[in-house]
């Protein structure tokens, strides 16, 4: 690879040219590029994950038509009983009110309880209220598809 041509062939697609591969120096870059990006495909929250959703998206919306609802789901951990109990080492759950430094804190120490306590609730979302793997429609009825992700 050398280093100038992958320069040069960088600022020409930040520039939104359309390249057309011309020497076997740019050819080696594309396929250098194309490499990194099916590395990216394993590496969360990259560009190309990113990609692969969007893509999915786009597939989902092509089979199953344009979504009708969009919904945001922000599970809150530090205020919720759940989460304090699954981070907190009592064996008996006691509802003690606690600070909000205490229980920043509590989560802060303990990360897989914040992990098991959104998945928790995620989990149970999708089951009442989409109505997805339940024996009865959601809030919304019949769920036919849906996609969710996770921000970071």
């Amino acid at each position: 690879i050398e280093p100038e041509v992958l320069s040069d062939l960088a600022q020409r697609l930040e520039q939104g040219e359309h390249i057309r591969t011309k020497t076997a120096a740019e050819q080696a870059c594309y396929e250098l590029l194309e490499d990194l990006e099916h590395a990216g495909a394993r590496v969360q929250g990259s560009l190309t994950t990113k990609k692969y959703m969007r893509n999915e998206v786009w597939s989902l919306i092509s089979f199953k038509g344009a979504p009708s609802w969009f919904i945001t789901f922000s599970p809150v951990d530090v205020n919720h009983p759940l989460c304090l109990y699954f981070a907190d080492n009592a064996i008996k759950f006691s509802p003690a009110l606690r600070s909000s430094d205490e229980r920043l804190k509590l989560i802060a120490q303990n990360p897989v309880a914040a992990a098991r306590f959104f998945h928790y609730m995620s989990e149970s979302f999708i089951r009442n209220v989409l109505g997805v793997g339940a024996d009865r429609p959601g809030l919304y009825g019949e769920t036919d598809a849906y996609y969710g992700t996770v921000e970071q």
